[in-house]
């Protein structure tokens, strides 16, 4: 069970921390990406059954990011609504080269997370 939030601004950092993996962060940027390029497709063509196809590339790439490399519980079942808004920030902080400092932070803040939820050292 994830710490109890507040707001966006202190679930974040929390959120960061989650996914210290690079190969967790890979599968994320994947999934965002693929899954708002079917979004906007299925808009566009008003071909709406695409629409639940998005649900599962996002979660699919993430979920198998957390279980498989992260070795963690992922932050939407406790925050499904900050999760997404948080996979579109941290892509949009890879993309523009600010990720390193702004996971640097998380990890002093929350450390690495294992599958139990303890936080270690990082």
């Amino acid at each position: 069970m994830a710490p109890k939030f507040e707001s966006f601004r202190e679930f974040f950092p929390y959120y960061l921390a989650e996914h210290s993996d690079p190969v967790c962060r890979g599968l994320h940027y994947a999934g965002t990406i693929i899954a708002t390029a079917v979004f906007i497709y299925a808009l566009a063509t008003q071909t709406w059954w695409l629409l639940l196809v998005y649900p599962v590339i996002g979660y699919g790439f993430a979920w198998v990011g957390h279980f498989v490399f992260e070795k963690n519980r992922p932050a939407t079942f406790d925050y499904a609504r900050w999760s997404l808004i948080g996979d579109y920030k941290m892509l949009s902080l890879w993309l523009t080269g600010r990720l390193a400092p702004a996971m640097e932070d998380a990890l002093a803040r929350y450390g690495r997370r294992n599958s139990k939820g303890a936080s270690s050292a990082a």
